[in-house]
């Protein structure tokens, strides 16, 4: 079984790929969130330094590109091969409405002869291994026979499948029937994405699903960092997991600071990050509020202690 950390857009970048993997691992291959090609130049500095070798040794990490153009994707694919890339992962399956109005993500899907008509023109002049992040269609389930038709044509590296549809976004429960129908008939080696939260999520799906050994976790890792610890040979008392987070968190904080400037964006990115967190400190309301409102370093650090403490005494 692989297991694979799903990128999520402003959060996933190598600080935090480089610090989970450092305090609970377990992870597979990384997703990077997912490069955007721009009209001067294939990638701006945020980007060239998510995916710079040296700011992801040790790691198995995988580019993911937004693009509706084959030429874009076309030579990205080679402007990462420059960096030691040989295998990239096209976004399909983003359902932000500022991705999907310009028809890329999950926006690409409403139309399979042009998606048909990119991947014709990508696999005649490309040797890249592309694999897709997909939804299984916009607002109808019908939809997902159509596109599972046209992915069947093409030698992707993998399809991972987030078993939604794009105007689902992230509620109701997956279509796991149709992610079992996938696997029954395809010839794609296929990883499940959506709504795993742990082992025992996992261990479920892979009973249920013929073919499937991998699956990708994204917002349940995040919730809970120390999920992938849950099984009886890893697991860990309370103390053991919040010391794993002090130093997740710690790593994290260094991280940040040490290419940002100034404390506030430092702290915008950690609050990003508590706004996941806080549910591993139920009854801490008033801690949570503060932490959030921290303007400095100084008076952010405190508080996390206080509230890690909390957990533990």
């Amino acid at each position: 079984m692989q297991i694979y950390f799903a990128p999520l857009e402003g959060i996933t970048g190598y600080v935090f790929r480089n610090a989970y993997n450092k305090y609970y691992g377990g992870v597979d291959k990384y997703f990077t969130p997912f490069i955007t090609p721009h009209t001067k130049k294939l990638m701006n500095s945020r980007e060239k330094r998510d995916i710079l070798p040296e700011n992801n040794s040790g790691l198995v990490v995988v580019p993911q590109v937004l693009t509706n153009k084959a030429e874009e994707l076309i030579d990205v694919c080679k402007r990462l091969e420059e960096f030691g890339y040989h295998e990239v992962n096209l976004n399909l399956g983003c359902p932000s409405k500022t991705v999907t109005s310009k028809r890329k993500g999950s926006g690409f899907l409403e139309n399979p002869s042009e998606l048909e008509e990119l991947f014709d023109r990508f696999f005649k002049v490309s040797d890249t291994k592309l694999s897709i992040k997909t939804r299984i269609g916009i607002s109808e389930l019908e939809e997902a026979e159509r596109l599972f038709r046209v992915f069947e044509r093409f030698p992707f590296e993998e399809v991972i499948i987030h078993a939604r549809l794009q105007q689902e976004f992230y509620q109701g429960t997956p279509h796991y029937d149709v992610f079992e129908d996938y696997c029954k008939r395809t010839k794609h080696s296929l990883c499940y994405n959506g709504d795993l939260k742990n082992w025992d999520d996992i261990d479920t799906l892979e009973k249920q699903f013929e073919k499937c050994d991998k699956f990708m976790l994204g917002r349940g890792l995040l919730f809970h960092p120390a999920a992938l610890l849950s099984r009886e040979d890893k697991r860990i008392d309370k103390v053991q997991e919040m010391e794993k987070f002090k130093g997740f968190h710690d790593e994290l904080v260094e991280g940040y600071d040490a290419y940002m400037c100034g404390d506030r964006n430092t702290l915008f990115k950690m609050k990003e990050l508590w706004g996941y967190w806080g549910v591993q400190f139920p009854g801490q309301d008033k801690i949570l509020k503060k932490i959030k409102k921290a303007d400095t370093l100084a008076e952010y650090r405190p508080l996390v202690n206080s509230i890690i403490s909390s957990v533990i005494e």
